[in-house]
């Protein structure tokens, strides 16, 4: 489980231990195959050509384009030489660096790898490392629960930075430090892939928490606060209470919030039914600030940890996925276990509503209306359409705590699949800056995102006779925005944006940095987002 391989930095390609595999990148210019300049002449007794026989690739089908592999020599005794494509060297592209990190582990056969990387390129050397070790550390994760002896594989992978006339220390220092910022995001994508991917019977919403808190308790920048039943009922749920009442497994609410500035200690650490837990009331920044508060952002995960649809039953084929229907929760509490080894320099605060959604005998009934916490309406036509019930809350609590801007992100609509298949996300939302810089972000991070309009005429879709809306839009049209007009009316004025992960959420086969399972998409983007505006 996660991930299995160490990517480390090494200046000297001549030091260390010595390699399985050395590995050259390759670019491709016009019809040109480049070797890169700055490359020494051997490596552990390997030769390093100059450059490519066009001729020989061609033979091989190797073009260059982004995680394509070629082996270039096999040695008897020694290394074998494997190039690797990096596309046109003029792009300015992370992604192909993460491909590139992800095709070595993929392809490399040993125990260790060395990579020469080019310096300078148009990617920075921060850059740079982040995108190899991301994608090497990604493309290394596994999941199962089988039996037999784990696969051999790569196990390391050491980085050689190279340029014509030498490799500056600066350089060297932002390569490294860019190596650990990548080591933090895939730790953070692996494990949000590790709670999704995990039996359903094993992430129950107590269970889901209690592992999340676990993880969360280790900042001293973090707060975090569970709510149990009794709180829920207090503090008015409706939504999150009706999808919960068909299970047996209570229902629960984690909240999480990282501060820059760190907290003040309490005297007393709160106790409750043998958990000791950190507290976010009140929420005192550790020293007051000359300047103006950070920037608060609020996310927002949907926690359903297993999906029946409730009594409006799913097909035995259609239950066979939904453990994943939790990917929000876990993609946005797990970000928040890395934000401050990623510096970031914002205030964020993440809501995980968590529940499952059974048939049992107290389970909610079509026809019933629910009341969320801001006190709207809900009409229940459809149990299936439960996640925008949870959302209600959690988009009501983020409002009341009034930050600059709110994201939710949930495997929310079949319709987003129909829509935009299984690689692209849907995102809607109320303002425009924080759409466009999550589609940036997103873009950045090879996480696409298509906007999708809060079309105001379908606002009838989902109005009720009964109560003040209902959880479903009409049938065969528009799914996707029907649910973000709906999820619209529990966020007030404040800047919001919706990710419906639906289709990327999960992957049916493994290919470069993704696993078969859960994908965490979207997670390295909002980090990329939350980042930025640092």
């Amino acid at each position: 489980m996660s991930t299995t391989i160490e990517v480390s930095l090494r200046t000297e390609a001549a030091g260390g231990d010595t390699p399985d595999v050395v590995v050259i990148p390759v670019a491709r210019m016009d019809e040109t195959l480049r070797v890169p300049v700055g490359l020494p002449d051997q490596v552990a007794g390997v030769d390093i050509p100059s450059s490519i026989s066009s001729d020989f690739a061609k033979r091989q089908d190797f073009g260059a384009k982004p995680g394509e592999v070629l082996i270039v020599s096999q040695g008897q005794e020694g290394p074998t030489l494997l190039a690797v494509g990096i596309g046109d060297p003029t792009a300015s592209d992370d992604e192909a660096w993460r491909r590139a990190g992800a095709a070595i582990v993929r392809s490399a056969k040993g125990s260790r790898a060395m990579l020469l990387a080019t310096l300078p390129s148009t990617v920075t050397e921060a850059r740079l490392g982040e995108a190899i070790a991301t994608g090497a550390l990604l493309a290394s994760y596994r999941f199962d629960r089988k039996s037999t002896e784990p696969r051999e594989g790569l196990s390391a992978l050491d980085v050689v930075p190279v340029a014509e006339g030498g490799v500056s220390v600066q350089a060297v220092d932002a390569l490294a430090a860019g190596i650990a910022n990548g080591v933090a995001v895939a730790g953070a994508v692996s494990v949000a892939r590790d709670l999704v991917n995990r039996h359903p019977s094993e992430v129950t919403p107590r269970r889901l928490a209690a592992s999340l808190l676990r993880r969360l308790d280790r900042s001293p920048k973090i707060r975090t606060q569970l709510w149990r039943e009794a709180r829920i009922d207090e503090e008015r749920l409706g939504g999150l209470l009706g999808v919960a009442k068909g299970s047996k497994e209570p229902p629960r609410l984690l909240i999480a919030e990282y501060d820059p500035r760190g907290f003040e200690e309490p005297e007393e650490e709160p106790e409750s039914k043998g958990h000791r837990r950190k507290f976010i009331e009140p929420a005192a920044p550790a020293a007051p600030s000359d300047g103006p508060d950070p920037r608060h952002i609020i996310l927002v995960g949907k926690g359903v940890t297993f999906d029946s649809g409730g009594l409006s039953l799913k097909t035995a084929g259609g239950m066979t996925t939904m453990k994943t229907d939790m990917s929000g929760a876990a993609i946005v509490m797990a970000a928040m276990t890395v934000l401050d080894a990623l510096d970031v320099k914002v205030r964020v605060t993440a809501i995980a509503p968590m529940s499952e959604n059974m048939p049992g005998g107290s389970a909610m009934k079509p026809g019933d209306v629910l009341r969320a916490r801001n006190g709207k309406t809900i009409e229940v036509l459809n149990t299936d359409a439960e996640g925008r019930l949870l959302l209600a809350d959690g988009l009501s609590l983020a409002v009341e705590r009034e930050p600059d801007a709110i994201i939710d992100v949930a495997t929310l609509t079949g319709a987003a699949v129909v829509a935009l298949g299984t690689g692209v996300a849907a995102i809607l939302g109320n303002d425009d800056a924080l759409v466009d810089g999550l589609i940036a972000a997103g873009a950045a991070a090879a996480e696409p995102l298509w906007r999708l309009p809060l079309v105001e005429a379908y606002e009838s879709h989902i109005d009720s006779d009964m109560a003040d809306m209902k959880n479903i839009g009409s049938a065969g049209e528009a799914g996707t925005i029907s649910a973000g007009l709906f999820l619209q009316r529990f966020t007030g004025s404040i800047p919001w944006a919706h990710l419906d992960i639906a289709g990327t959420g999960r992957s049916d086969k493994s290919s470069g940095y993704l696993a078969k399972g859960g994908t965490a998409f979207s997670l390295r983007t909002l980090l990329g987002y939350l980042r930025a505006q640092s």
